[in-house]
Parts: C-alpha cells; structure tokens; sequence
C-alpha cells in the first residue's frame, strides 16, 4: 500500500480497512487506569471539555469529558495547548488519555431541543475554566484510547445514564452574550470570538455542541476544529487585503513536536502556499517521503485543501502576524514533519508549530532565491526536492511589480 495514502489518509480509512494500523499500533501500547466507581461514576474536575464524534452521523455519540479524581487546578493542562507545549509527546498523551468519554447517542438536530444529558453538556462547554463534573455510566469503560490525525488523543470511553456539574461555570461575558444569540450566523459569532481574544478550543467547543448560529445543530468535534481555523481565517483575510504591503522579504523559523516550519513573507498582496513534507519514520509516512501542496491568490481558497485541516492551521498563523503588523504578504511556507513527531496528537500542533515559528526574529533578503537558500540551510529534505513543488514563488520570481515600472 502506498505511503502517500496513509499521509492522505491519516486513519479515516482510504485504504478499505476497518481499523487504520497505525492507530491501533498506538492504542494498543498506551494504557489507562480509569475505572468507575462502586456506583458506577466517574467524578473529576472537567477542564472544560466535550465531545461530539462523526460516525453515524446524524446519530452521533457526544457527551463530556472527565478525568477521574483529578482537581480543577490540575485539569486545565489536559486541555490547554499552551501548556503542553512544555511536555514531550508521551506527557501529551498520557494526560490526554486521563479523559473519559461519557457518551450519549444524540440526533445532531437536538441541539435547539436539547434533552437534560445534553444541556448538561451545553452548560459545560459554555465554561472557561475547570467544572467538577460527575457522570453514571451503565457498564464497564471501554478501555479502549482514542489516536486521530486532527483530534488530541483521548481516554476511555462509557455509554452514560446520566451526569452532573457539581458547581457554577464560569462563563466569559462575549461568550455568554454570543450563545444566547440565536439571530447571529455561526460563522459571524466565529469570527467575533476569536476577535475577542477567545482561545481557538473553547470555540470549537462551542460550535461543536450546538451553541452557535441560528439553525443550530451538533458538529462532530473534528469538523468544527478545521471549520473554526478557516473561518477566523477567512474573517482576517478580508482585513488584511486591504492593508498595505511589507516592507521587505523576510524569513522565520520554528516548530514543536517534531513539526518544523520556515515560513516566508514576500512584498506582494495576500496568497498563500503551503508545502508539506513528511520525512521518513515519521508518523504517517512509514519507510518513504512525501511532499503535498496547496494553495491559494487574493481571491482565497476554492474546495477543501488536499492537506486536510492542516492547511488551515498553519494558515491562520501567519494571518495573526500579518493583522498585527498591519500588512499584508504573499506567504510561502515549508512544514517538515521530521522522525521526532512520532505519534499523532491533533492538528493543534500545526497552529501552534506555525505560531513560534512566526514569533522568531525574521532574517530579510533582497531577493526571494536568495530567502529560499537560506531556507534550504535548515529543510532537511534536499533542496531541489522540494523547490520543484512549488508554485507561487514560481509565479512571483517573475511577476514585475508597479515600481519597476518607474
């Protein structure tokens, strides 16, 4: 079977298999310890976090996430990005898989009806900090881990009878505002969210339990990951078109995880391109490289990326930096995933690989050939390899600009 599938792939199942090998390598080797009590419950305090999964959709499992008998000043770590940042990849997944899954079948269609294990759900998600949480569930935890190319890894999982929070969410004002606003489209609340200041997983979190938007409805989580980075980015974009152009062509570099970056700002309006390299012995590609790409001009992107939820991760990384400079770029970026990012914990990594690399001190060079061989000091992959991908810098090494007209 070819590796470029399993890249394509990433478990979904492309390749006609029932289980992706590669995750049940992963599932099999983690272990968890979380149990039910004597009575049946799982008690913990929830960082917040909730769960809406694809399969069978419209029918899909959701319910909230709990990590037995860990305290509210503990939780938070279990679902923040900014703190895993601080860990390897194996403290990653062993916090993550501390969460219990507490499942319900629910109608996606419920969300504007919800019944009380729902609303419940509904009234967690809605929190900014940790609400002890307590679920009963009507079997055996299913000890079973959860590994996917877009979602964080998580814990057991249970079908539950019931569950409560033992205490008051705590609720920011715009969120409280926005959820309650049932005349506003989803992707107008999105957008002002994240305007905000409101961390990316608390609206996913949000648009994935039925709490934003007019015709309201459960979004499997994954679904609203990549739907909450393209829209904001979408959102930025119109703003930064309209902005003048930056000064000169500079460079960055940085990464986590094993996922590398160099990123690319050119004197030209707003494109995009994003290449991706998966080095041999990294977690999808196996004994084999591969290079994808993708991209979009001034008019923005048409369809869904061929390098899935990704490419809208690492997009709005550089759209933040372009807002707050108050310019506007042609963006070349290079994402090396190298043997160092061995096991898949979300697309979360990108945003945030993309985002130190975009906070490093720029180098700047006169001409983008010049940019690309310094690049090309840092990409392991061999020059050539990559530079023949690309497309956009193509185009702009010989596009003339107005001044050189004059």
């Amino acid at each position: 079977m070819s590796k470029s599938l399993c890249i394509k792939c990433k478990g979904k199942g492309l390749c006609g298999r029932p289980l992706c090998p590669i995750l049940e390598k992963f599932r099999s080797t983690e272990t968890t310890t979380a149990s039910v009590s004597s009575d049946g419950s799982v008690f913990g305090a929830s960082p917040p976090a909730v769960f809406v999964g694809r399969y069978g959709y419209p029918q899909v499992k959701a319910g909230p996430m709990i990590p037995p008998q860990v305290d509210a000043k503990d939780a938070m770590a279990l679902e923040d990005p900014k703190q895993w940042l601080s860990m390897d990849i194996q403290d990653v997944i062993s916090a993550r898989c501390q969460l219990v899954r507490a499942n319900s079948t629910i109608d996606v269609k419920d969300a504007m009806k919800p019944h009380k294990l729902l609303e419940k759900s509904q009234e967690l998600a809605l929190s900014k900090s940790p609400v002890d949480t307590e679920a009963w569930f009507s079997k055996p935890l299913q000890q079973k881990l959860k590994f996917d190319s877009v979602l964080t890894p998580m814990g057991p999982s249970g079908a539950v009878k019931d569950f409560d929070i033992a205490e008051n969410p705590k609720v920011p004002k715009k969120v409280d505002y926005l959820a309650y606003d049932t005349d506003a489209l989803a992707k107008d609340v999105v957008c002002e969210l994240f305007r905000g200041d409101i961390p990316t997983e608390h609206i996913t979190r949000l648009l994935s339990i039925g709490l934003l938007g007019q015709q309201r409805k459960l979004v499997p989580t994954r679904w609203a990951i990549t739907a909450t980075d393209d829209l904001a980015g979408k959102d930025i974009i119109d703003r930064v078109r309209d902005m003048p152009l930056v000064s000169e062509i500079s460079v960055f570099s940085g990464g986590c995880f094993g996922n590398y970056f160099e990123i690319m700002l050119v004197p030209r309006v707003f494109s995009f391109e994003l290449l991706e390299i998966w080095m041999k012995r990294s977690v999808w590609s196996g004994g084999s490289s591969w290079i994808g790409q993708d991209m979009e001009d001034i008019n923005g992107k048409k369809g869904y990326s061929n390098l899935a939820g990704g490419y809208y991760a690492a997009r709005i990384a550089a759209l933040e930096y372009l807002e707050d400079a108050g310019r506007q770029a042609s963006v070349f970026m290079i994402r090396e995933i190298t043997p160092e990012y061995w096991a898949p914990l979300g697309v979360w990594v990108v945003r945030e690989a993309a985002r130190n690399a975009m906070a490093s001190i720029p180098r700047t060079f006169e001409t983008i050939e010049e940019a690309m061989d310094d690049m090309a000091t840092r990409v392991r992959t061999p020059a050539p390899e990559w530079k023949a991908k690309t497309k956009m810098l193509s185009d702009l090494r010989f596009q003339r600009t107005l001044d050189s007209f004059l």
